[in-house]
């Protein structure tokens, strides 16, 4: 167990001066120092370690204030490479990444197989192919992260996965036992919640909340600028809250759940009960042939639309008067029914919320799309490789 002596000190400065050249450059010494109080010569030693690490380097002369113009600093983005992975119940989306997010190369695979194995065997293929494609760096692939729509324990331990018939499944041993890299495991919304909260519409925002709309319907809390976990890493599962008491029997053994009535699946369900066209090339109908539809003015489809967009804010409702966040962001699939969506929702939120609940909230739709989960699976490795070199960001 570490104490409070100066290696400890050290680690802390270290962490303070790299965290203000990620957030501020391009920075000067003189800048760090003033940015963080810490004394010139502090700063100047830890930097001179971090170029030495190759987490920084000098990149010429900036403006002068009186006196000699001072060197300026930047991160080193490309010092190593991240991967993450958003495996949903129908498609697996894998990114490699620099430390800052900057997507290298982007794979998406359409999932029509569900056995264990198989998704399993696609997703070490998919990793395979992209660390085949980074860029050489100092520090190489510095981790995997892996998104999954089912109930995740603090361990990287799957335990109820129900869309994908997953049950007790120790993912992190198996990927990081093949790839012999740090691995971190999180559940989807959760991934997404923090993908939001550094790279999209959650930025500088302390209270919010991220809901992934796909075949089935997680949450992502923040609360404070922290993700809230719950006591064993389960908060979240409002998919699980029941709105319709003797409603449709759920895969998780409940009945009337938010999410048989207002996810993609739920959307899909009640389109097959009506005689909708469908394309040559397609054999079922899909969220991207409702949304074809319904731009071309199909009637049924954008009431079909407007019905599940009214669940949808049947279930904010509760999430608003619960948690009273800021602002919530709707990601995963369903962003691209924004459109039709939108107006049911707050229709339905503006009479049923607690109007001093909702008074300063924003509901908005994800700009990073059904990304969220991907780049909050990277944020996941990323900050797992600082705290590992023994910088925690």
């Amino acid at each position: 167990m570490q104490t409070g002596d100066q290696y400890l000190v050290k680690k802390i400065n270290k962490s303070i001066v790299l965290e203000t050249i990620i957030r501020h450059c391009p920075i000067s010494r003189a800048q760090i120092s003033e940015v963080t109080g810490l004394n010139k010569a502090t700063v100047s030693s830890l930097v001179n370690e971090l170029i030495e690490e190759e987490f920084a380097y000098e990149i010429g002369l900036g403006q002068s204030k009186g006196g000699r113009r001072p060197l300026m600093l930047l991160f080193n983005t490309t010092a190593g490479h991240a991967i993450g992975v958003d495996i949903g119940v129908n498609y697996l989306l894998a990114v490699l990444t620099d430390l800052q997010g900057n997507v290298v190369q982007e794979i998406t695979e359409t999932i029509r197989d569900y056995s264990f194995e198989q998704i399993v065997d696609m997703l070490k293929q998919t990793i395979h192919t992209l660390i085949a494609q980074a860029p050489p760096s100092k520090y190489g692939i510095v981790g995997i992260g892996v998104a999954v729509p089912g109930i995740v324990d603090e361990h990287g331990h799957v335990l109820f996965a129900p869309n994908l018939g997953w049950e007790d499944i120790d993912l992190k041993s198996i990927i990081q036992g093949h790839f012999q890299l740090p691995v971190t495991i999180n559940n989807e919304a959760k991934a997404g919640a923090m993908g939001e909260k550094i790279f999209g519409a959650g930025k500088g925002i302390s209270h919010s909340v991220y809901v992934s709309l796909g075949i089935g319907i997680g949450t992502g809390i923040i609360i404070n600028n922290e993700l809230y976990r719950g006591l064993n890493g389960f908060a979240g599962e409002t998919g699980h809250i029941p709105i319709e008491p003797n409603g449709k029997k759920c895969r998780c053994g409940n009945r009337g759940c938010w999410e048989l009535y207002a996810s993609e699946n739920a959307l899909l369900e009640q389109a097959k009960a009506l005689s909708l066209p469908l394309p040559s090339s397609e054999s079922e109908i899909t969220l991207a042939h409702l949304v074809t539809l319904a731009s071309e003015g199909n009637h049924e489809v954008i009431n079909l639309f407007n019905q599940v967009g009214e669940y949808i804010g049947l279930g904010l409702t509760t999430i608003i008067n619960t948690l009273n966040p800021e602002l919530i962001v709707i990601g995963n699939r369903l962003t691209s029914a924004e459109k039709w969506l939108i107006n049911p929702i707050q229709r339905v939120v503006e009479n049923r919320s607690l109007p001093y609940n909702r008074k300063q909230l924003r509901i908005q739709f994800s700009s990073l799309n059904h990304h969220s989960a991907v780049f909050g699976a990277i944020s996941f490795s990323i900050n797992n490789f600082f705290a590992d070199t023994r910088i925690s960001l």
